[in-house]
């Protein structure tokens, strides 16, 4: 056994290549001492090849962030392609689900879905751009998930929208309410008045099953997504977790409309 030759690869080659080579010494060390009848390492091969690891490491520590850079760039891509599959499979929650409300062209060929908290201050900032684009474009299906985590005003405010869907005015209470600087239950009730809705059907209409089962699939496809704060967007298959400038939202739509239609 050439000892020097795993030096000389351990010292040249790469990063990936010796996180491989690492993994296949541990493999044949645990796994293949014996292989049949026959040894593939003696006790004295082991030990020194472990030493030979060790001291190219010593001699190269800057491999070990090559490896952790590169461990980390495959976990992200391994998440990223969980993402892509749980999005093809859930594709009818997502973009086609009664229970969430749609603003925009309800048949346009892009769909933005936006996870958002009425107290988020850069939920708030996000209207703009928002707004912007969907003057601009008309192609555009525009889904909302309530997703209230920050605090109960904001619970209350998340029900009382969904249940303004009754009353033919969420996408005026929503905007409304996206508004108010601080969204507590006494506001959300102020500004639903303002905007004309009937207070004691809308209170009546929150106990609705479908609005704690609209905020429930909002948290769990906002984890399964990868998703820990607001506001976060899923445009076409591309997850954007924060607040979008309006130029970066026009590229990642056209670039969803793009994927689309190859």
């Amino acid at each position: 056994m050439n000892l020097l030759y795993y030096k000389f690869i351990l010292s040249q080659t790469f990063a990936l290549f010796i996180s491989l080579f690492i993994g296949l010494l541990i493999s044949l060390t645990y796994f293949g001492k014996v292989y049949g009848d026959t040894k593939i390492f003696n006790t004295q091969e082991t030990s020194k090849i472990k030493e030979l690891i060790l001291e190219t490491l010593l001699e190269k520590p800057e491999v070990l962030i090559e490896m952790s850079q590169l461990l980390k760039k495959k976990e992200a891509q391994a998440s990223q392609q969980k993402v892509k599959l749980f999005i093809k499979e859930n594709k009818n929650l997502l973009f086609n689900n009664d229970n969430a409300p749609v603003i925009g062209n309800k048949d346009g060929n892009v769909t933005i879905i936006e996870f958002f908290d009425y107290n988020c201050v850069y939920c708030k900032r996000a209207i703009d751009p928002l707004k912007k684009i969907l003057a601009k474009d008309n192609n555009i299906r525009f889904v909302l998930r309530e997703w209230p985590v920050l605090n109960e005003g904001s619970m209350y405010a998340a029900k009382a929208a969904l249940a303004s869907r009754k009353q033919g005015l969420y996408e005026t209470f929503h905007f409304a309410l996206m508004n108010t600087k601080r969204v507590t239950k006494n506001s959300t009730l102020t500004v639903a008045r303002e905007v004309g809705l009937d207070l004691d059907k809308l209170k009546k209409d929150m106990k609705s099953p479908k609005i704690e089962l609209h905020i429930n699939n909002s948290r769990k496809l906002a984890s399964a997504l990868g998703f820990s704060g607001t506001p976060s967007f899923l445009i076409g298959e591309q997850t954007v977790p924060g607040l979008i400038p309006l130029k970066e939202l026009e590229r990642l739509v056209k670039k969803a409309r793009l994927n689309k239609n190859e």
